[in-house]
């Protein structure tokens, strides 16, 4: 059976696997720096940003990618405000912690940062002067690590209130791609970068082998600080490809003019891997399985029994994220860009079995 354990164990879209085999025999300046593939990069990236004055980086993974921006965006004595079960907060190692910053969880419970727990989060660290490590700024991703898509109201409320204190503004981007075309979503590439101080485009959970373009798309202090340090501090922490024109030639293609009027490839991919992820959950539901979560993106989470879960993690390759006070567990399945609707489909002939 086809895996649903996440949405980066298969290599690469085709598109994106011929792209990076046309660079094979190429000679091009290394580490992001000048090559054409690059530059066109940075090129389609802000204009799908409508910024053109963005400064558009290449890391090769998401953990690299957070440690640079919010180290480079915060100073020593500053965190950066976030909700508990946020991915810098528990799935990465504390890479944020060893470079000498830190993270300032909510009491938040459903993946969203809402401005009142980060105004309590806010208020506590600024009670004492200095003696408690000062907001900096706060972090937040879509879509959530529940899957969950942040609405346009939603995302302006906790921007207003960023700004309102005088805070960075980081968001995480991971699977971007999703959030912007799940079902009812009304944010835009445009407008979270009218709002932020930086984000990134995640690459490697929508098709690319590897790979997240950065952008630093605000004008205040704190993205000053962050477009300053940023080249530094990216070859300091081991997040500088030396063959980076493999990264531009991937965005390159991911973002290029389709030619026949439709949406470039990034979105399409995103855009299948959330069609069967509907597919997914509306099968689960037929089937009497409860969701978990608020998720509507390509992340399914489901409540099934201590053997239910034996089951789907053996069939079906699902990680498990949660035992519940019940017993009961909370599993994922992810669908990505190489999900065939014929995979659903045989997954939902092992839910009809176990139900």
């Amino acid at each position: 059976m086809h895996l649903f354990r996440n949405d980066y164990s298969e290599g690469a879209a085709p598109q994106i696997m011929d792209a990076v085999a046309a660079c094979g025999g190429e000679q091009s300046v290394g580490y992001t720096e000048g090559d054409a593939h690059c530059e066109h990069a940075r090129e389609l990236i802000r204009e799908a940003c409508g910024c053109p004055d963005a400064m558009v980086e290449f890391c090769i993974g998401g953990t690299s990618a957070n440690v640079i921006c919010l180290s480079g965006m915060l100073r020593d004595w500053e965190g950066a405000i976030c909700t508990r079960d946020a991915h810098i907060v528990v799935h990465e190692t504390g890479a944020l912690a060893a470079c000498g910053r830190t993270s300032l969880p909510t009491d938040d419970a459903d993946g969203f940062l809402t401005p009142e727990a980060a105004e309590r989060v806010y208020q506590f660290q600024m009670g004492t002067g200095r003696h408690m490590t000062r907001p900096g700024a706060i972090y937040i991703t879509d879509t959530t690590e529940l899957g969950g898509v942040w609405s346009r109201e939603r995302f302006d409320a906790i921007c207003d209130w960023a700004h309102g204190h005088d805070l960075g503004i980081f968001l995480d981007g991971a699977r971007l791609g999703s959030a912007l075309t799940a079902p009812g979503n009304d944010l835009t590439l445009e407008h979270i970068a009218s709002q932020v101080d930086a984000f990134y485009i995640g690459g490697t959970k929508n098709g690319m082998l590897m790979g997240e373009a950065i952008v630093i798309c605000g004008h205040g202090e704190h993205a000053q600080r962050l477009r300053e340090a940023f080249p530094f501090l990216q070859k300091e922490r081991g997040g500088l490809l030396a063959k980076g024109f493999l990264l531009g030639a991937q965005f390159e293609a991911a973002f290029a003019d389709a030619g026949d009027g439709s949406e470039a490839l990034y979105w399409q991919l995103a855009r299948h891997a959330n069609a069967c992820a509907t597919r997914l959950r509306e099968g689960l539901v037929e089937a009497g399985f409860d969701l978990y979560g608020n998720s509507t993106s390509n992340q399914v989470f489901v409540t099934v029994s201590e053997a239910q879960e034996a089951r789907f993690a053996e069939e079906a390759g699902c990680e498990t994220f949660y035992v519940l006070e019940d017993g009961q567990r909370v599993i994922r399945f992810v669908c990505s860009w190489a999900t065939a609707t014929e995979d659903v489909d045989e997954l939902l002939g092992l839910v009809r079995g176990l139900a």
